[in-house]
């Protein structure tokens, strides 16, 4: 097929080299502006930029693609026979909707119609699921609100990271669209639309949702820690300072100096290797961590720098 791909960050990058080497004609790659990222501002390409020019293939950057007359000019001279796109951050328009033969085509990291939206990885782990997948939709105008075309079910470990999930997810959608476009072609694929019970919607992420709440549960905490690991990360405060977690696990609190006065966020043991924090429900054993300015280290490496005390409490 001849194919127009529309994408933006590191996820969308093995959907584009599936389609490379599955034999497609990637015509144009479609991608957000290059911005300025990092401390210094410098101007960096998007990964699916990068992995286009690896590869010769002309790259479009429309700022509105809603409004960009040019750029819809160009896609009409192209005429591609699928459209493919995979978490590149804008809207599609109707008309460029029903400009392919074969539609245009989404890659969406969740089993539809559930989380809906810009982070289903991340919240999949945050919640507990069980199970995550990829789910390849035609899309409409609505927000993945697309009749389904074929999915993959993924099995969460039990210490899944968002960064880990991630990474599944990517491959499997790169691996799932070969499959989906063979069948579009072959007159094969099957639509089923999507119900509306069970649909939500996994809102964006950003660094204030990351702010642990010591009321909550544990194991919710936990979950909040692997679901934000590696971004936007969740933290506390710790001596007027930043302190990231990036791995725990639950404990009874049998071991602990809980004492009737101690309060959700307390730490209330210190061990070797680690230590434990009070909860709304149980106890946090801290395994690795990361206080601002500091590198990234096991609980052990930093209670020889920092010796922490019982009874601090943090957060405050």
């Amino acid at each position: 097929m001849r194919i127009v791909f529309m994408g933006t960050p590191d996820f969308a990058v093995p959907t584009l080299e599936a389609l490379i080497r599955g034999g497609h004609r990637v015509e144009a790659v479609v991608t957000q502006p290059d911005k300025p990222k990092g401390r210094g501002k410098a101007v960096l390409m998007t990964p699916v930029k990068e992995k286009a020019l690896e590869h010769g293939i002309p790259v479009y950057q429309p700022s509105r693609i809603k409004k960009d007359e040019e750029f819809f000019h160009i896609l009409e001279e192209i005429a591609p026979d699928a459209i493919v796109v995979t978490a590149f951050g804008q809207i599609l328009p109707e008309r460029i909707l029903n400009l392919p033969k074969y539609g245009c085509i989404n890659v969406h990291a969740s089993l539809l119609p559930k989380y809906r939206g810009s982070a289903p990885i991340q919240w999949a782990v945050i919640n507990g699921d069980r199970e995550s997948g990829v789910t390849t939709m035609m899309m409409d105008v609505g927000l993945d609100t697309g009749d389904m075309l074929e999915r993959t079910v993924v099995t969460l470990d039990e210490k899944e990271t968002g960064g880990s999930l991630f990474d599944r997810l990517s491959t499997a959608g790169g691996e799932l669209i070969l499959s989906t476009l063979e069948k579009a072609e072959n007159g094969t694929l099957l639509r089923t639309r999507q119900p509306e019970e069970g649909a939500c919607y996994a809102g964006m992420l950003d660094k204030a949702l990351g702010k642990i709440n010591w009321d909550m549960e544990a194991e919710a905490i936990e979950r909040l820690i692997r679901g934000l690991n590696p971004w936007p990360s969740a933290y506390t405060s710790y001596e007027g300072k930043t302190l990231k977690f990036w791995d725990a696990e639950v404990v009874p609190c049998d071991d602990a100096k809980v004492t009737p006065e101690a309060v959700n966020g307390q730490i209330v043991g210190v061990l070797k290797d680690s230590f434990l924090i009070k909860t709304g429900k149980g106890c946090l054993k801290i395994n690795e961590l990361q206080l601002e300015g500091k590198k990234r280290m096991d609980t052990g490496a930093f209670l020889r720098g920092y010796p922490v005390k019982e009874g601090t409490v943090l957060g405050e």
